[in-house]
């Protein structure tokens, strides 16, 4: 930061009151400086080791024009009290040349007024040296080659955290920060056996360094993965239950995050537009979206907005209850926000969820398998082959067959198709093994049935 910069609210501070001075009926300002540490190891040799800081101030400004407010936006990592000054210049100029949108600034109210301690990091944490992420990635990879002689080589194990502190401002009069931090660690080792080479992973994510796995039991984990994905066959073409391990069962929550967008709802680009208080999806599923879980990594006290996070209920027994709003949906859908605006410095709030879950069962996975007589176990998937118009599903997949009842061999080159919503209708098992690996999180779930595209019939 040069001698010249203002700090992150007064540098919010001064935004503001210029894109007042400038013309601005409104305006907004976010300001997030980051530090971030990110090593990898693969095998004994240590690849990279980086370290890094950024910085970047955001501003968003409201224009009056006859039909409603034309919006500008501008950002900068200069934050000399004349850069700002030009930043807020410029944004203005640009809102000038937009066309007006009768949906756009603002929220009207509803501001976060608390600042709860949400576990979004630990002081003792920000001194963590860089010696230390690499001897936990040394020890990954050390754990996952002991464990079997047929783990013989590696993509690495990764080691990365990172500091944020984020401030956000209005000309409502809404001024706030906090501080997060996050930290993981990601092992992929290679097993091979008769010719044939298989890799898998396995990762940790947490806020707070002692909320991470053991390094060593990270490596060792994603070892027993790769090993069990050994000597896979092939499966014919048949419709088979098909059960989502909690790493891969969470990407189903992602798909119906975007299906459930304001966004995509007043475009109408959603199969599950109109459909509040509708069943959606079998009575055991229940979905949790909550921006203020104690230590979650999408827990935030306030959204892109500066509106109070808070917990909503997505689906209930596989009922529709709510939608992902920021303020602009929300007015676009006559509805108001749901407090899941998200937004980078440089960019425009969009919804998004926080910490999302589907609550778990009283299954235990080994019970979900015993209970399938024939099926497939996913435990990859690949590509992006899912539309949210339609709902059509199609994902390259790689798992386990099951044969009455227990895992007989590796299965991998299937495609598993169906269709989002009657897959979410045909759950009839959910385990009890929630895992948080990330912001979104999942049980072992099973689906009544699935089209598995083997090699033949």
């Amino acid at each position: 930061m040069s001698a010249h910069a203002l700090s992150g609210t007064a540098a919010i501070e001064r935004a503001l009151a210029r894109a007042r001075k400038a013309g601005a009926a409104d305006a907004d300002a976010m300001l997030v400086e980051s530090r971030s540490l990110s090593a990898r190891v693969r095998n004994t040799e240590v690849d990279f080791v980086t370290q890094a800081r950024e910085r970047l101030l955001g501003l968003r400004v409201f224009v009056s024009k006859p039909g409603g407010l034309a919006t500008g936006t501008a950002s900068t990592s200069d934050l000399a009290p004349e850069t700002i000054d030009r930043l807020a210049d410029d944004a203005v100029a640009l809102a000038r040349a937009t066309a007006p949108d009768a949906s756009a600034g603002l929220p009207d109210g509803d501001f976060a007024t608390d600042a709860p301690d949400l576990g979004l990091f630990d002081p003792a944490d920000r001194d963590v040296a860089a010696e230390a992420r690499i001897d936990d990635a040394r020890r990954s990879e050390a754990a996952a080659r002991a464990l079997d002689p047929r783990i013989v080589n590696s993509e690495g194990s990764s080691a990365s955290s990172e500091f944020r502190e984020l401030s956000y401002g209005n000309t409502r009069g809404f001024l706030s920060r906090y501080e997060s931090a996050s930290h993981s660690l990601f092992a992929e080792p290679l097993a091979r056996q008769n010719g044939s080479m298989q890799r898998d992973y396995w990762l940790t994510a947490a806020r707070r360094l002692d909320g991470l796995e053991d390094a060593a039991a990270v490596g060792r984990r994603a070892a027993e993965r790769a090993l069990r994905r050994l000597d896979a066959k092939p499966v014919p073409t048949c419709e088979v239950p098909v059960i989502f391990e909690p790493l891969v069962a969470r990407s189903l929550l992602g798909h119906l995050v975007g299906c459930l967008s304001g966004g995509a709802i007043y475009r109408e680009s959603s199969f599950l537009a109109g459909k509040i208080g509708q069943r959606i999806a079998s009575e055991l599923v229940t979905v949790i979206d909550d921006g203020r879980m104690h230590g979650g990594l999408g827990s935030r006290p306030f959204d892109g907005e500066g509106q109070a996070t808070r917990r909503n209920v997505v689906l209930e027994n596989g009922t529709l209850r709510s939608y992902f709003l920021d303020t602009y949906s929300a007015r676009k859908l006559g509805m108001h926000s749901t407090g899941s605006a998200a937004r980078g410095a440089g960019g425009s709030p969009a919804p998004s969820s926080t910490n999302l879950w589907l609550e778990p069962g009283k299954l235990s996975a080994e019970e979900i398998v015993r209970r399938t007589p024939r099926g497939l176990l996913v435990t990859e998937l690949i590509g992006m082959g899912f539309n949210p118009v339609t709902g059509d599903y199609s994902r390259g997949a790689a798992g386990l067959w099951i044969e009455e009842g227990r895992v007989v061999h590796a299965v991998e080159e299937i495609t598993i198709a169906g269709h989002l919503g009657e897959m979410l209708d045909a759950i009839d098992l959910v385990g009890s093994d929630l895992l948080w690996a990330g912001a979104t999180a999942a049980p072992t779930v099973r689906i009544a049935q699935m089209t598995v595209a083997g090699s033949g019939s």
